[in-house]
């Protein structure tokens, strides 16, 4: 038996750490031993979509399928007492289950059926803390192709920003980025660097960014207090971005599934979307995709 403070410490870490190393036995096996000592907590769930995402990763499609199975499950439990943002694991459970379900139906050849079960799932968990999530994994599979989705421009810092249709005509480059997230600091030179090369052929960068409702160090913040930590983050690592507009918005986040930081979006001229990428992209496969666009 596995020594109890091992995973009481935080079993989430101990499996993410096991994993990191391509120990998914041990990792699992640490979890089962979490499972039978202290029970199906919203925790155990976490872990178990962990593994489930490690499983898929590396191909093993039926063993993911059955653990998120057993995540849901046990995710499901819990809600029934409680919210689903009321305890920090449950969102990390259920939004992996979502996620790595349809990642299996569309690995199957079955992209219609993880279409459906994604909208459905955006209908019961769309207001809650995984509502970017799930619309993430819904544009990965059907955005790209589709015209751009207008933008909320009700609040902005910097310059003021444009509707989509006033910029038609011209590729937009759409940037979201978090202000405290260190890939889109990483990230920003890039996109300034493509911006200052390509604007003058008719480039627009677009840098959307949200309220998360805390400031430095995880300090819970008013809406204007944070606006005024943006802005100085802004000035501190973002200064080849200055003029650049920053619509201000929770629901571009939803709409355009900009749970992982920073998302990248390429716009062509018809405003259609050509590129949809969660995550940092390096400057040569990003700059290739919209020199293509601009027929470069």
């Amino acid at each position: 038996m596995l020594p109890l403070v091992l995973f009481l410490a935080s079993l989430v870490s101990n499996v993410r750490a096991l994993i990191a190393q391509h120990d998914l036995t041990t990792a699992e096996n640490l979890t089962r031993a979490y499972q039978s000592q202290v029970g199906a907590t919203p925790e155990y769930a976490a872990a178990v979509s962990w593994l489930a995402r490690a499983e898929f990763d590396a191909k093993r499609i039926d063993h993911a399928e059955a653990l998120v199975a057993e995540t849901r499950r046990v995710a499901l439990a819990s809600l029934a007492s409680r919210p689903l943002d009321s305890d920090p694991f449950l969102p990390i459970a259920l939004g992996a289950a979502i996620e790595v379900h349809a990642g299996v139906l569309n690995s199957r050849g079955e992209r219609a059926e993880a279409l459906l079960f994604l909208r459905d799932e955006m209908k019961s968990y769309g207001a809650t803390s995984i509502g970017e999530r799930i619309r993430k994994n819904i544009n990965l599979l059907s955005l790209e192709g589709k015209p751009a989705p207008a933008l909320d421009l009700s609040q902005w810092l910097g310059a003021k920003p444009v509707s989509m249709a006033s910029m038609r005509g011209r590729p937009i480059l759409f940037f979201f980025w978090a202000h405290w997230c260190s890939d889109c600091k990483a990230e920003s030179a890039i996109i300034a660097t493509l911006k200052a090369n390509l604007g003058p052929s008719g480039l627009v960068v677009v840098a959307p960014t949200r309220l998360y409702g805390y400031v430095a160090g995880g300090k819970d913040a008013p809406p204007e207090e944070e606006k005024q930590y943006i802005e100085s983050i802004r000035r501190q690592y973002y200064p080849a971005l200055a003029d650049v507009a920053v619509p201000l918005s929770s629901a571009n986040f939803l709409t355009y599934g900009a749970s992982s930081t920073p998302t990248i979006v390429l716009v062509d001229r018809a405003g259609i979307v050509r590129l949809y990428h969660p995550g940092a992209m390096p400057m040569a496969e990003l700059s290739a995709r919209v020199n293509a666009i601009l027929g470069k």
